[in-house]
């Protein structure tokens, strides 16, 4: 997995690269500085946050499920566990 920020200013975007035996995805993600927060504290980097996010979701489904654009709090949308079991993701 390889995540790029891509913008630093609020709300910060990021380019995920995944590859895996499906082949390579790629997957654009923006986040709010208030979001970051919320989720790390600022404890860790906003590419360590994403990349945490994405380990979350690769337990879940498999990368070709995942949508390619996406703000990170719809993760929350579809499991409504993520923020109760994201700071398990968080190294």
């Amino acid at each position: 997995m390889k995540v790029t920020q891509t913008k630093s200013d609020d709300p910060f975007e990021f380019t995920i690269t995944l590859k895996g035996s499906g082949g390579e995805t790629q997957h654009e993600v923006t986040m709010t500085q208030s979001t970051y927060e919320t989720l790390t504290g600022s404890q860790v980097s906003p590419e360590t946050c994403v990349q945490a996010a994405f380990e979350f979701l690769l337990e879940r489904e498999p990368q070709e499920s995942i949508l390619t654009s996406f703000d990170i709090t719809v993760i929350s949308t579809y499991y409504s566990d993520f923020e109760t079991e994201f700071s398990g993701y968080l190294y």
